[in-house]
């Protein structure tokens, strides 16, 4: 019986040369959005990367470009208030989205960001694949399910990342990969494959860069 959201295989030799390729050319920031009509134009294919507060998105985005201060990481969660757009060679952009969920910030300025958030994930048209990320240590909580039911209503293909993967136990991968499969099953949007990484490790970082090498 094959399971429902296996885990992404390696890439054969000819994908992961793809994927590192495209990391190894340009990528470069363009610009800060506060609001949609600041947005550049759509015409590139765009991916986007979403996740809570603190789950490590930043670290993440640095180790699949290969460069160390790229997005801003930070122990104060919710720092990144902007759509941060990259460029990704001449045909993508890299889009890294304000973190949701708690954030040490003011009710009025997090209202603001998390209605930025929602309006770009509902109204991008370039916009192929949000990567939406999940600490492997909590699985997948309340918020998480609440921007999956928004890219559900949107159309718009989501595939879950599993960040921090070398903070549990390898006896803990059966608990975190139930809980998780139970809880996509119920997302028509959802894509039916999770990538499992460590920015520390490197683990599944080749796996991605291909991933993303392949959307088009």
């Amino acid at each position: 019986m094959k399971l429902p959201f296996p885990l992404a295989e390696e890439p054969d030799d000819l994908s992961r040369e793809v994927g590192r390729k495209l990391f190894a050319g340009e990528v470069e920031f363009l610009k800060g959005v506060v609001a949609m009509s600041g947005l550049p134009p759509d015409e590139r294919i765009e991916v986007c990367f979403a996740g809570r507060s603190n789950v490590g998105k930043s670290s993440l985005i640095n180790a699949i470009t290969g460069r160390k201060a790229l997005a801003r990481a930070s122990n104060t969660p919710g720092r990144t208030q902007e759509i941060n757009y990259f460029t990704l060679g001449d045909e993508r952009y890299l889009v890294d989205l304000p973190g949701y969920g708690y954030a040490n910030a003011p009710v009025a300025v997090v209202e603001k960001w998390q209605a930025l958030l929602k309006q770009y994930l509902s109204g991008r048209a370039s916009l192929r694949r949000a990567f939406v990320l999940v600490d492997s240590r909590h699985g997948i909580k309340p918020v998480d399910e609440e921007i999956m039911t928004l890219l559900d209503r949107s159309a718009v293909t989501f595939q879950v990342v599993l960040t921090k993967a070398d903070k549990i136990k390898p006896s803990e991968y059966d608990r975190l990969l139930d809980q998780v499969r139970g809880k996509l099953s119920k997302h028509p949007a959802a894509y039916p494959e999770l990538v499992l990484t460590s920015s520390d490790k490197g683990d599944g970082i080749a796996t991605l860069r291909s991933i993303i090498a392949g959307i088009g």
